[in-house]
């Protein structure tokens, strides 16, 4: 550590790393989405399906974020809780298109939300209704009413129509994140006093 990083964190301006989920079924748009929120020189042309997991890493004025985009593809789904423990937040993704496999989004969102390292912390819970922009999209309040979000009342959440290809949406979303997460680290500072 350089001293202008010792300074900074001393002084309060050291950026805080928060490792952060990215998880939905497969071809959601989460792959998408991480891309359109790294700066535009890293940015890739062609995005693939995630096998396994990918890592990326991004900075916004505030934060350090660490992003596993966890695939989704339903033989990878077992991964996920192997992250529960380390994460700060989850950005879920929801394809609003896709009204047959809305089902299988809950049944996972459901496994999530009920499982031993996710039920007792109040992580932020950030949800993209992705391809928002299709005309068999789903509204925001239908996509609610499907996964039940009404009944998630011990985790801050909060849900955005999305069109990652073009990025529309998501600044919404993640300055959302930010907030919850800035909240969480001046909270937590406060009972440490």
């Amino acid at each position: 550590m350089g001293l202008l990083d010792k300074l900074s964190g001393w002084l309060g301006l050291k950026k805080k790393e928060v490792n952060v989920l990215c998880l939905g079924l497969d071809n959601s748009g989460k792959t998408t989405i991480i891309n359109q929120l790294k700066p535009s020189n890293t940015q890739t042309q062609d995005i693939v399906p995630t096998i396994g997991f990918n890592i990326e890493k991004f900075k916004s004025s505030s934060l350090s974020f660490t992003v596993f985009d966890m695939s989704g593809q339903s033989r990878y789904r077992n991964l996920w809780e192997h992250y529960y423990k380390e994460s700060h937040a989850i950005i879920f993704v929801i394809d609003s298109g896709d009204q047959l496999r809305m089902v299988v989004a809950k049944e996972e969102l459901d496994t999530l939300l009920n499982h031993q390292d996710i039920r007792s912390r109040r992580l932020p819970v950030l949800f993209f209704a992705n391809k928002s922009d299709l005309r068999e999209a789903m509204s925001l309040v239908k996509v609610s009413q499907l996964l039940c979000l009404e009944n998630i009342k011990d985790k801050p959440w909060h849900i955005c129509a999305s069109n990652a290809v073009k990025g529309e949406g998501l600044l919404e979303g993640v300055d959302w994140l930010q907030e919850q997460i800035a909240q969480s680290y001046q909270n937590n500072e406060d009972l440490m006093k």
